[in-house]
């Protein structure tokens, strides 16, 4: 069993910064891929960004180039560094993890909300 917990959403004006934090407890997050998701109201949960457990990462075109993935494994952190964000990024935002690095994710956080105003 992992437990995620996600902190540090909030609300920023447009070109804002915001960084959110996952804390994973119940095992080790070294050897998983992780992964941050978000869902806007009305929408489907999508696809944001992905750190393998060898630190190659992977983005949703949308956030390329403002968004970093990143990981410390010694402290079982993931977290999101947003940069110039969009109202566009407003939605809650979902840390998940995968056991088995598939692409299929097995445990998922409560969420965070971030909000980007014009």
């Amino acid at each position: 069993q992992v437990q995620l917990v996600e902190s540090g959403g909030g609300m920023v004006q447009t070109g804002g910064s915001l960084r959110l934090s996952c804390a994973a407890s119940g095992r080790t997050i070294n050897g998983l891929s992780m992964g941050w998701f978000r869902q806007a109201p009305g929408k489907e949960r999508i696809f944001v960004a992905r750190i393998s457990w060898r630190f190659n990462t992977r983005y949703t075109d949308s956030v390329e180039g403002r968004f970093t993935i990143s990981r410390d494994n010694t402290k079982n952190m993931v977290y999101l560094q947003m940069n110039n964000l969009k109202p566009e990024d407003t939605a809650v935002y979902y840390c998940a993890a995968d056991l088995k690095n598939d692409n299929a994710w097995d445990y998922w956080g409560q969420g965070t909300q971030v909000t980007v105003s014009s």
